[in-house]
Order: C-alpha cells, then structure tokens, then sequence
C-alpha cells in the first residue's frame, strides 16, 4: 500500500508520510552519533583503558548480530511503523538509563549492561526501518527516497559528533538527556504516520527458525540479490580504510586529531553531496555496470589515499571513495527494495544487515591484522587492489547482476524464482 496514488510530477517530499519518516531517521541518527560519542568518552574516563572502548562496540554489536534475523521476522509478522517507533523508545529509555547511571556516579559495568539493551533495540529498527520505506513513497519514486534517506543519515554522521562533543561540555547527563528527546521525537514522528500494511500471515505449519532463515534462502536463491548484497561485504572488508585513519593522521601525514576528524568527515561529505545529487536526478540506464565501476573506484580512491603523502590529496581521495560508495549504496538499496516481495522485506533487509555490520566491524580487524603483519601503508594498498579484484571476480560470477539496466524496469521475484 502506497501514501498516494503514484504521480510521477510529485517529489518525495511531497508525501508527509516520507518526510515524518525522514524526520524520523535524522533525529534518531542525530542520537545515535551524539550518544557514541559521550559514551566513548564517559567510559574511558571511568577505566582509562583503550580496552574499555573495544567492550563498546562489542556489547551493542553482539546483540544486533543475534537478533536481526528475528528483527527480520518480525519486521514482516507486524505492523512496521509500530516496530521501528517502538525500538527508538527503547532506544530513549537506554537514554534516559544513561542520565541515572550518570547522576549516581556508577561504575562501568552498568554502562556495558545498557549498551546491550541499546544494541537489542537497534537490531529491530534496522529492518523495520529499510522494509517499511517502499510504504510511504509511489514506487517509481522509491529510488530517490532511498537516496534523501542515506544523506539524512550521512548529514548526521558528519555533525553528529561534533555536536556531541559540544554538548558534553555541558555535562554528560545533558548529552543523554537531548538524545532521550530525540529519540522520543523520532518515534513520534514515524508513530503518526498514516500509512498502515496489513502483514500476511505465515504459511500453516512454517517453524519459527524456518521463518528466521526464509531471508537468507531468499537471498541465495535470488542471484542478483546475493550478487549486490556480497560486493559490498567483501569491497568493504578488504578495502575500508577507516580504522587505520588514526595511524595515518599521527604517522603520515602528522596532522594531529584535528586532521583526524577532518578525514573522517571527508568520506561522509563525499557521501552526502552524491547523495543529494542522486535525490534530484535518477539513474539512467546500466546501473549494474555503473555500480561495478563505482566499487572499483572506491578501490581505486583508496589506493591513492594509501599512497598519498599529501594531506589534501587524501582528503579528496576519500571523498571520492564515499561518494563511490554512495552510487553502490544506491543501486544495492534500490534494487533489493525493489526485487524483493513486500511480505520478504524485512527478513531480506536483516540478511542485509547482517552483511554490511559484518563487512564494517570485519573490516576493521581486517585492517589492523594486515597493517599488524605488513605494514600500514602496505595493509590499505592490499585493500584496494583487494577490492578491484573482487569487482572483476564478482562481474563474472553474477552476469546477471552485471547486466542490470534500469532500476525502475525490476520488479519484484517470488522466493522460487
């Protein structure tokens, strides 16, 4: 069910369910980003142990790793506007958790316990969030909704820490307390969106567990699907830089943590204006090609950010690989938004998940491993021509994900197909 009668003169935000759900999503990224850095912070203080930050990542990624195939599930069991304004009032009450364990001076190990409920919490709205967007826009429009969505997320990505770092200034407890009301806001918004799905039920006799894996099944049966959700994990796992960016700041280019935070920011800035761009102007024709070549540009950026000496130089090299990104993101999202059956939408979007929290947090071991043995600058140019070698592997192995014209030609696939 569409929020209108599809009208190809009528932008996205057009349609008030679309911009109360991108409301939405930029107020509770603007929390997340915000909340990540006052907990960093907070915790080392608490243990001035770099350790301590490691246990960060790990007690909200755990969780999210357990449960996104049942996120997945359920995402396509219930009404999804009500899921996803669920999870980010539990995202609030981890929130407001934060505030109490700050106002009583608490120890450490209650900080790791709320990261787990908040890690819980982002594993439902994930899928919930990714299946629920082809509601609220006419299909035609879903490519460039896709694309406002990602730079919504992008713009929170490039101001959110810093203006976490602004309000820590105030006290912790203030911090937590703005990401609490944003968070409630969030869900607000997406809660009086008009748009209701009424979700089918499961087939008589289906298991639970049958249920849960009935995504990754759909995905392996489905070539273009698996072609375009495995590009991304293996690109990213070998060629992802950002790990080593602290190395390069401080040893290459001596450019201190300032330089630091600029060369985090460049990857997103490129990110977001591509897009922005892609949100005005839809992609034509060979967008399976086109996506290829934007991967193996990524690869290509990065081996000139790995070479570089140049502050400058590799500013605008990794702003080239996230706007690369960017277009693959694009393409990847539309097309499984796109290809895959309504009533699969959340499970697929939790095997999609799955993929891209493993190519992130892979990536960085990966990373650090190869630096570890080989060297920094050795390590990230392994990386890149790792990741020009996959686009060519990948280009033969999924032809047909290769010959992918126009995204508004697809159309969805049975499980069997």
């Amino acid at each position: 069910m569409s929020a209108t009668e599809p009208d190809p003169a009528v932008g996205v935000f057009a349609h008030k369910a679309f911009v109360h759900l991108l409301g939405g999503r930029l107020g509770a990224t603007f929390a997340t980003q915000i909340q990540s850095v006052v907990v960093g912070w907070q915790v080392y203080a608490l243990t001035h142990d770099p350790l301590s930050l490691g246990y960060v990542g790990l007690a909200q990624f755990l969780p999210m790793v357990a449960l996104s195939l049942p996120a997945g599930d359920l995402a396509d069991r219930m009404e999804r506007r009500l899921l996803l304004a669920c999870s980010w009032v539990l995202q609030a009450l981890a929130s407001a958790l934060f505030v109490t364990l700050t106002l009583l001076d608490a120890d450490v190990a209650p900080f790791y316990g709320v990261l787990v409920l908040f890690g819980l919490a982002r594993a439902f709205a994930g899928p919930a969030m990714q299946s629920f967007l082809p509601h609220v826009v006419p299909e035609e429009q879903l490519p460039k909704a896709i694309a406002w969505n990602s730079s919504a997320f992008q713009m929170a990505v490039i101001a959110g820490p810093a203006l976490g770092g602004g309000i820590y200034l105030l006290g912790p407890q203030v911090a937590y307390t703005v990401c609490c009301g944003l968070f409630l806001s969030a869900a607000a918004s997406v809660f009086t969106i008009a748009v209701r799905r009424r979700p089918e039920p499961p087939p008589a006799g289906t298991g639970a567990f049958q249920r849960f894996t009935a995504g990754i099944a759909y995905v392996r049966h489905q070539p273009i699907v698996l072609g375009a959700i495995s590009l991304d994990l293996f690109a990213v796992l070998f060629g992802g830089a950002t790990a080593l960016l602290p190395v390069y700041a401080h040893e290459i280019l001596h450019v201190g943590p300032g330089g630091l935070g600029a060369l985090r920011s460049a990857i997103a800035v490129g990110a977001f204006l591509t897009g922005i761009y892609l949100g005005q102007r839809s992609l034509g024709r060979h967008a399976g090609r086109t996506m290829f070549a934007c991967v193996a540009l990524f690869g290509a950026a990065t081996l000139v950010f790995a070479l570089s000496s140049s502050f400058f130089l590799s500013l605008g090299a990794l702003a080239v690989a996230g706007a690369a990104d960017m277009v693959s993101v694009y393409v990847r999202s539309t097309l499984i938004q796109v290809v895959t059956p309504d009533a699969m939408r959340g499970r697929v979007s939790a095997v999609n998940m799955l993929f891209i929290g493993a190519s992130n947090e892979l990536g960085e071991f990966e990373s650090g491993v190869t630096a570890a043995w080989f060297g920094t600058v050795p390590a990230v140019v392994i990386g890149g021509l790792g990741t020009l070698g996959v686009v060519g592997l990948w280009m033969w192995l999924f032809p047909a994900l290769r010959r992918v014209d126009r995204l508004s030609e697809l159309s969805p696939r049975s499980p069997a197909a």
